[in-house]
This record gives structure tokens, C-alpha cells and sequence, in this order.
């Protein structure tokens, strides 16, 4: 009850079609996507300085480095292997192979190319306590919720090549610091984006089947874009508000 409570809440109608369920996830998208948080404008407009790119960067890093556990998480919950077999190139997209670069390699050529010690920042130890939070709430909430809401939540997905070529093109405009070289990971997921949103989509369009299950898979997709919100919060309040938590990263001239 709390999740149809929690769609209730936004004053959508019940949801009687595979159809009226995407339309309300683009909804959802349009209206509750990261970005639109004035960080992201910051970022994006080339108002911020370097220390507060390089926090985050570094915060942004947890989130990217727990996303293969995630959906290792989600793997797990499935019996059919076909599932399995289509979910699994998420964790090498991220963690790569031994022969080949993934997501969280690139993530480390752009905090290396902000002039970040490589082993702080897989450390995690200066992260904002907020970053922790929001990223393991995601874990926890893909491993303790329906197999359908778990999938549910990547549906930012569908969102993200958008803001990524808005990043691309923004931070490689405003900040002198930043060379295409370290940026290849939003260019790599202009590609793998789409291919994984596609599939989310298709699957919870199929197995959602009632009104009470599209209600479901619409607060797993609330949820997470909450996740990606608070850590934008968390970021505005310590590097642009000047409120940063004792024991987190502290650029010079913060």
C-alpha cells in the first residue's frame, strides 16, 4: 500500500494500459530527472570552479562504482536465465574485463584528469554521508523489492543520453580543465543508455499487468530519481552553500 499511496500522491489516475504506463514514466522523466537540479545547470553552464567539479566527480564516483553490485543484486533476483543472460553486460560495462575498459575505469580517467588521488577516490573515505546513503539505498532497495521494481529503477535510463550530451558539450565549452580524453564516459553511454532503456522498458511494459503493478514500476522510477536528486542536494549544500560535513573532501580555497 505504501507504493500505490506514493503514486496516489502525484495525482495520476490508475494506470489501465501498457501504453498509459510509458507515457506516465516520460512523465515522471520530464518532470523528475536530475537534470533539471540547479547543480547540474551550475555544472553544465560552467559556474562552478574546479574544487567543485572535482567534488563531484568524487562523490559521483561511489554512485558509478556501486552500480555493477546493483545490478549483480538484480541478476540475482531472477530464475530465468534469458533475463540473466540480457542483464549481465551491464556489470562488464562498468567493471570491464581483464582485456577491456569499462565504466568505472573512464570514471577514473576524469578524477585522474581533475588532479584527484586515484586511491582517495576509490577509497570512497571523503564522500559526502549523504552520496553513501542515497547510492546504498538503491542497493538495498533492487535487493529487498519486487524482481519488477527492481528493473523499474534503472528507467532513468531512458533520460540520460540527453543530460549526457548536455555535459559533453557544456563542461568541454566552460572549463579549460576538461579535455575530450576524460570525458569518454558519457561518451560511451550515449550508446549503452538507449540499449538498456530499451530493454527496462519492454520488460515492465510485459510484465506490469494491473494498474496496482504500474503503480509499482512508476514509484520505482520516483524513487530513483530521488536517489540521483538528494546526491545533488548533498552537492549544493557542501561545495556551493559552504556547508561541508567535517571529514569529507575539502577543495583548496573551500
Amino acid at each position: 500500500m505504501t507504493a500505490m499511496t506514493s503514486f496516489s500522491v502525484s495525482g495520476a489516475t490508475p494506470l489501465n494500459s501498457a501504453d498509459q504506463l510509458e507515457e506516465q514514466l516520460r512523465h515522471i522523466g520530464a518532470t523528475r530527472y536530475h537534470s533539471l537540479h540547479p547543480f547540474h545547470k551550475l555544472l553544465h553552464g560552467g559556474k562552478l570552479n574546479k574544487g567543485q567539479v572535482q567534488a563531484w566527480a568524487l562523490n559521483r564516483y561511489y554512485y558509478q562504482s556501486s552500480i555493477p553490485i546493483k545490478d549483480a543484486v538484480v541478476l540475482s533476483r531472477f530464475r530465468d536465465r534469458m533475463i540473466r543472460l540480457e542483464w549481465r553486460h551491464r556489470i562488464e560495462d562498468h567493471d570491464g574485463n581483464f582485456d577491456t575498459e569499462g565504466g568505472i575505469e573512464r570514471w577514473l580517467k576524469l578524477t585522474d584528469g581533475l588532479g584527484l588521488d586515484r586511491d582517495m577516490v576509490e577509497s570512497t573515505e571523503m564522500i559526502l554521508p549523504a552520496t553513501r546513503f542515497a547510492v546504498d539505498a538503491y542497493v538495498h532497495f533492487v535487493r529487498d523489492r519486487t524482481p519488477l521494481e527492481a528493473i523499474a529503477s534503472s528507467l532513468t535510463e531512458l533520460f540520460a543520453p540527453n543530460l549526457h550530451e548536455e555535459r559533453i558539450s557544456g563542461m568541454l565549452k566552460h572549463y579549460d580543465f576538461i579535455n575530450p580524453s576524460v570525458m569518454t564516459y558519457f561518451q560511451r553511454r550515449l550508446d549503452q543508455a538507449p540499449r538498456d532503456a530499451k530493454y527496462a522498458l519492454a520488460y515492465v511494459k510485459e510484465h506490469a499487468t494491473t494498474p496496482e503493478h504500474r503503480a509499482l514500476v512508476c514509484n520505482a522510477l520516483i524513487f530513483k530519481t530521488n536517489v540521483l536528486w538528494v546526491q545533488l542536494d548533498a552537492l549544493y549544500n557542501a561545495y556551493v552553500e559552504g556547508h561541508i560535513p567535517p571529514f569529507t573532501f575539502r577543495p583548496e580555497g573551500l
